[in-house]
C-alpha cells in the first residue's frame, strides 16, 4: 500500500472535514479560473478587433480616440479628412487595402452607430484568418442598402427587407427622411462589428446635408494645397456631435425646412466628400512602420497603430484591475490553505494512537511524515480539480449572459496558460507548505505514549 493510498483512507475517515477544506480551495481556484478565462477572452477580443488593419488614419488629434471611435465605436469622431486625401492614399503602391469610414450618425433611437463604407470592407479579413460571414443576405452593392451586425438584428428584430431611417449626427430630434434597406445580416463575430450598422458610402452621401458645400470644399482644398492652412478649415456653423454631416445651425438661427428625401443615389463631386477615418492594410508590417511617421509629419492627418493603442489601454487600465482580482483570489487560496493546515494539525491529537500503531508495525518516521504531507497534497489537488471544473462551469453559465449584454463571445472550455503554469504549481507548493508542520508533529510522536493513549 503506497503513501497516497494510506493518505486517501485517512481523508475518507474524516470525510466531512476533508470535504469542507477541499471545497474552500476549490472556491478560490474557481474564482481565479474565472478571472483568467474572462480576462483572456476580453484581452483577445480587444486585440483581435484591432489587428485586422495596420494603421488607422484620421484627422490630427488623440490617436487613442481615433482607434476607439473607428474600431470600437466608443467615442465621437475628431474631425474629417478630404475625400481626395483618401483617393491619393488608396493609389499608393504600399497600400493593399484602404477602407473609408464615415461616422457620426446613429440609428433612430441612438443605440447603435451608423458606418458609411464601401463593399470592399466585407471582403477584407477583419481579423487575420477570419472573414465576415453572413447569417442572412449579402454584402452592400449600391444605393440605400445596409448590412447590420448580429446584435443590432437581435435588438430591433430586423430582417432582410426591413427599412429604417437614421439620426443626423446622433441628434434624435433630427431624423433623416431617407430610409435604408437591410440586405445583409452578419453572423456573430464577438467584435464591435456586431453592434454597428453599415450603409453604402454612396447612399451616405445621397442624404441631403451630408455633402460639404462646394465653395467651402474648394476653399479648403486651396488652403491645404497652399501648405500654410490649418489641419482642417473650421465649419462655418457650430458643430454638434462631430463626424461627417454634423453641421448644425445655431439656436438663434431659424430652422430651415427639412429637405426632401433623395429618390436614389446622387452623384456627388469628390471635393464635396469627406471621410472620418481610413483603415489601412499595408503590403507588409515594415511598410506600415515606415509610412506611419510620414503621414504624421504631414499637416493633414495622423496614423495610429491600433494594436499599440489597445495594448496601452489594456496595460494601463485593464491590467491593473486584472492584477487586483488575481491578488484577491490568490489570498482566498492562501486562506484556504491555512484552513487545510488547521484541519490536519488539529487532527493530530486524535491520531496519535493511529500514528503510534503505524510506527509499532514498522513504519519509519519519514514514512509517517510523508503520509501527512501526501494528505495535504491530495486535499489541495482535489480542490484544484473541482475548482477548475467549477470555474469553467460558472463561465459556461455566464457566457450567454455576457454575450447578450456585450457581444463578447466566451468559450467556457478554453484553458488559459495561467491555469497550468501558475495555479497548479502554486497549489502544489501551498499543499507541501501547509503539510510540513502537521508532518513534523506526526514525525515526533512518541510511540509508547501514543499506544497508552
Amino acid at each position: 500500500m503506497n503513501l497516497f493510498t494510506i493518505a486517501w483512507k485517512s481523508i475518507k475517515q474524516r470525510a466531512l472535514a476533508s470535504s469542507l477544506t477541499a471545497l474552500s480551495v476549490a472556491l478560490g481556484v474557481a474564482l481565479m479560473v474565472m478571472v483568467l478565462v474572462i480576462n483572456g477572452t476580453v484581452t483577445r477580443m480587444f486585440s483581435q478587433s484591432a489587428t485586422g488593419y495596420h494603421l488607422i488614419v484620421g484627422a490630427k488629434g488623440s490617436p487613442m480616440q481615433l482607434v476607439l471611435n473607428t474600431i470600437y465605436f466608443m467615442d465621437k469622431p475628431i474631425e474629417n479628412l478630404p475625400y481626395k486625401y483618401y483617393e491619393t492614399l488608396k493609389k499608393n503602391s504600399a497600400v493593399l487595402h484602404a477602407i473609408p469610414f464615415n461616422l457620426g450618425d446613429t440609428t433612430q433611437d441612438g443605440r447603435f452607430r451608423i458606418v458609411g463604407t464601401i463593399p470592399e470592407y466585407f471582403e477584407v479579413e477583419y481579423i487575420p484568418g477570419k472573414h465576415f460571414e453572413f447569417r442572412d443576405g449579402k454584402a452592400l452593392s449600391d444605393g440605400f442598402e445596409a448590412v447590420i451586425g448580429a446584435r443590432v438584428a437581435r435588438a430591433y428584430g430586423w430582417k432582410i427587407g426591413s427599412e429604417f431611417p437614421i439620426a443626423h449626427g446622433g441628434n434624435l430630434d433630427d431624423i433623416h427622411a431617407e430610409k435604408f434597406k437591410v440586405v445583409g445580416i452578419l453572423a456573430p463575430t464577438g467584435t464591435p462589428n456586431d453592434r454597428a450598422v453599415f450603409i453604402h458610402f454612396d447612399g451616405f452621401y445621397s442624404i441631403a446635408g451630408h455633402e460639404k458645400p462646394l465653395d467651402e470644399a474648394r476653399a479648403q482644398d486651396a488652403a491645404l494645397n497652399s501648405g500654410d492652412a490649418p489641419i482642417i478649415l473650421p465649419n462655418p456653423k457650430p458643430i454638434e456631435g462631430g463626424g461627417v454631416g454634423t453641421v448644425r445651425a445655431a439656436t438663434d438661427v431659424p430652422k430651415e425646412a427639412a429637405p426632401k428625401p433623395a429618390a436614389g443615389p446622387r452623384k456627388i463631386a469628390s471635393e464635396q466628400k469627406e471621410v472620418t477615418a481610413i483603415l489601412l492594410q499595408m503590403k507588409s508590417d515594415t511598410l506600415a512602420y515606415l509610412y506611419a511617421p510620414r503621414i504624421n509629419k504631414a499637416p493633414v492627418a495622423q496614423a495610429a497603430n491600433p494594436i499599440a493603442q489597445i495594448d496601452r489601454l489594456l496595460r494601463d487600465l485593464v491590467g491593473s484591475v486584472r492584477t487586483m482580482l488575481l491578488v484577491l483570489t490568490g489570498l482566498i487560496i492562501i486562506v484556504s490553505g491555512i484552513s487545510i493546515f488547521v484541519s490536519i494539525y488539529n487532527s493530530m491529537a486524535d491520531r496519535r494512537r493511529e500514528i503510534a500503531i503505524m510506527r509499532a508495525l514498522g513504519a519509519r518516521r519519514n514514512t509517517v511524515f510523508s503520509i501527512i504531507v501526501a494528505e495535504a497534497v491530495l486535499l489541495c489537488m482535489i480542490g484544484w480539480l473541482v475548482g477548475t471544473l467549477l470555474g469553467h462551469a460558472l463561465v459556461f453559465v455566464a457566457a450567454p449572459i455576457v454575450e447578450a449584454r456585450s457581444d463578447v463571445l466566451i468559450d467556457p472550455w478554453s484553458f488559459e496558460a495561467g491555469e497550468i503554469w501558475y495555479i497548479l504549481p502554486g497549489i502544489l507548493l501551498l499543499s507541501i507548505v501547509v503539510g510540513l508542520i502537521p508532518g513534523f508533529t506526526a514525525y515526533r510522536v512518541d510511540v509508547a505514549r501514543g499506544l497508552q493513549e
